[in-house]
């Protein structure tokens, strides 16, 4: 989602909004593209001291902005350690879709480590998922584990990477206050 100004950027916290700032929206695109850079690094790139560096991180991390910081493992890198394995892009219809029902598959597929990302959908199918497997065997027992012995599944479509041309997660941010 685009902002047509900061103004319009208010995140709300139960009894204190928080308003984000130019600086706070540096921060953030700062570490969307490098987390583990370091405090002192990071507060050059957006012109702070960094003791204000350090303490609106922290500030965006309290507020929940900052869910969590990961390591982007490279595939083709680990490739000829552990094998390229399987990426697939799965859809899955249910049966029933009362809330329920979706939030009970939901939860099942979030606990399982295979599970990259889940995504409640509409239209179309129910939810989207980004599976990883080690190989077909092995995706077999993920198709398996959360769909076959589901009886609420109604339909499975899997669509097999083969190439991974972009990956990121990085959200788009306004630039400046207006």
């Amino acid at each position: 989602m685009y902002f047509s100004s900061l103004r319009d950027l208010k995140i709300s916290q139960p009894m204190n909004p928080l308003n984000l700032d130019t600086i706070d929206l540096q921060l953030l695109r700062q570490l969307q593209m490098d987390a583990a850079m370091s405090n002192q690094a990071l507060a050059e790139r957006v012109h702070v001291s960094p003791p204000t560096c350090l303490r609106r991180v922290k500030r965006l991390k309290d507020a929940g902005l900052i869910e969590r910081q990961i390591a982007v493992l490279s595939v083709d890198h680990l490739a000829s350690t552990i094998g390229h394995g399987l990426c697939a892009v799965v859809e899955i219809t249910l049966d029933r879709q009362d809330q329920g029902a979706l939030d009970a598959f939901e939860k099942k597929v979030a606990l399982d480590e295979a599970v990259q990302q889940c995504y409640r959908v509409s239209p179309g199918p129910d939810f989207v998922l980004v599976v990883h497997a080690a190989h077909m065997p092995d995706y077999l027992a993920l198709t398996q584990r959360l769909f076959t012995a589901d009886a609420n599944v109604r339909n499975v479509k899997a669509f097999f990477s083969v190439k991974r041309s972009k990956f990121g997660a990085a959200l788009p941010l306004p630039t400046a206050a207006t």
